[in-house]
């Protein structure tokens, strides 16, 4: 989902799955300290973000992972590699998206704690690279990773804007990137050969959840509301083209990151009386939008996607969150996965917390296979074929997963 354009995103974002939940994905808020939500996503009014289910690109329902056939990191205990091997993470750990590279983090960090637990002989180390989402410090900070020849795989980059600046250099590089958050779908039309995307593309998400919305939902009217980053942009247009007749263009408005006062944007909609507001951005902006739009009397149902599916929503928006549907292409979180996740980390997984943990649990699958070269584990990936928590993971030519699903989240 991430994107990345712009320098001032927020907190944290993220999305709350099941038990799991949330910390922060990207969006934009002022709480750029906190870093900490309940496994329910639990907000304003006892409010908390819940899955409802997971559908494909005909919005129709479709049957979601078991659990227990998922790829274990820790294997079969017997793994031996040089000291010093390492894997990095590279994201926002600083700043006001904190909040997302934190849930990312945390989940290479469980995976790799059960990993190193149970091989004594092959402790796989973690080098953590702050970018803050920024696509400038991202092209400062990449080339270190790639100077760094202890490092032999990447969870990351995080946003699609950061990616989409430094994924030349990391591919230039032969080294493997695989990015548990970055959804923009022109990613993988840049000829990289280093880069996996562990999760569905916006291309992916805007036709899902618009077929979800206008066959499953039945909304017959839904305004378009798009912020100016290339997450934002880019899935506006691919929900917009997916609801067809049902996107009103008298209703479509856009802002920018970082506005606060959405009145003229409110007085459109309210004019349009829409079913549904479907808000493509992130949640800094999204809770004041939700919040203008109850005030303003819209009874239209708000939609936002995966940024702004994190607890903060809730917490910004407060009542005017209630009912709101919130889609994400990141799935919940197991409660083991959770309880795990929570007992290293001090909180409760967030949205991508359980992709960066299988992401990273597929790494040291290959390590312990003795691909303790960069080109070794490159193609270990290229060709890997097999379950997560979150999905199965068998990837295209181009990094795009084979088969990929959103999910839907209700506030409730």
């Amino acid at each position: 989902m991430l994107s990345s354009t712009w320098r001032s995103r927020s907190t944290r974002g993220v999305l709350v799955i099941g038990a799991a939940a949330a910390l922060a994905l990207t969006g934009c808020s002022d709480k750029s300290t906190d870093s900490g939500s309940d496994a329910t996503g639990a907000g304003t009014g006892g409010l908390s973000i819940q899955p409802v289910m997971q559908v494909d690109t005909a919005g129709k329902e479709v049957p979601k992972t078991d659990p227990a056939k998922a790829a274990d990191p820790a294997g079969d205990g017997k793994a031996t590699c040089a000291p010093g091997t390492a894997v990095a993470m590279a994201g926002a750990l600083t700043g006001p998206d904190a909040a997302l590279g934190i849930n990312i983090v945390n989940g290479v960090k469980l995976a790799l704690d059960q990993h190193n637990k149970a091989n004594p002989g092959c402790k796989i180390e973690l080098k953590q690279f702050d970018t803050e989402g920024d696509p400038q410090k991202a092209t400062q900070v990449i080339p270190q990773i790639v100077n760094d020849k202890s490092i032999i795989g990447l969870v990351g980059p995080a946003f699609s804007g950061e990616t989409k600046a430094t994924g030349q250099i990391l591919s230039d590089a032969g080294l493997v990137a695989v990015t548990s958050s970055a959804t923009n779908a022109t990613l993988t039309q840049n000829g990289w050969t280093t880069f996996f995307r562990g999760l569905a593309n916006d291309d992916v998400q805007g036709p899902s959840v618009a077929k979800y919305l206008v066959g499953t939902a039945n909304y017959k009217k839904v305004c378009v509301v798009q912020d100016n980053t290339d997450y934002g942009v880019g899935l506006a247009k691919s929900v917009t083209e997916g609801l067809g007749a049902a996107a009103d263009p008298a209703c479509a408005a856009s802002i920018k990151k970082g506005d606060k006062d959405f009145s003229a944007t409110v007085t459109k909609i309210a004019a349009a009386a829409p079913d549904a507001v479907f808000f493509s951005g992130y949640y800094a902006e999204g809770a004041p939008l939700a919040q203008q739009l109850k005030s303003g009397g819209v009874k239209a149902v708000f939609v936002g996607p995966d940024g702004v599916n994190d607890p903060q929503f809730i917490s910004q928006a407060g009542s005017a969150a209630k009912g709101a549907n919130l889609t994400c292409p990141c799935g919940p979180a197991p409660e083991k996965f959770a309880k795990d996740y929570e007992a290293l980390n001090g909180q409760a997984p967030g949205v991508y917390s359980v992709e960066a943990y299988d992401l990273t649990t597929i790494l040291a699958k290959g390590i312990d296979g003795g691909k303790v070269t960069r080109p070794d584990l490159l193609e270990f990936v290229r060709s890997y074929d097999g379950p997560g928590l979150a999905r199965n993971y068998k990837w295209s030519p181009n990094g795009e997963l084979a088969n990929a699903q959103i999910w839907i989240y209700e506030v409730k």
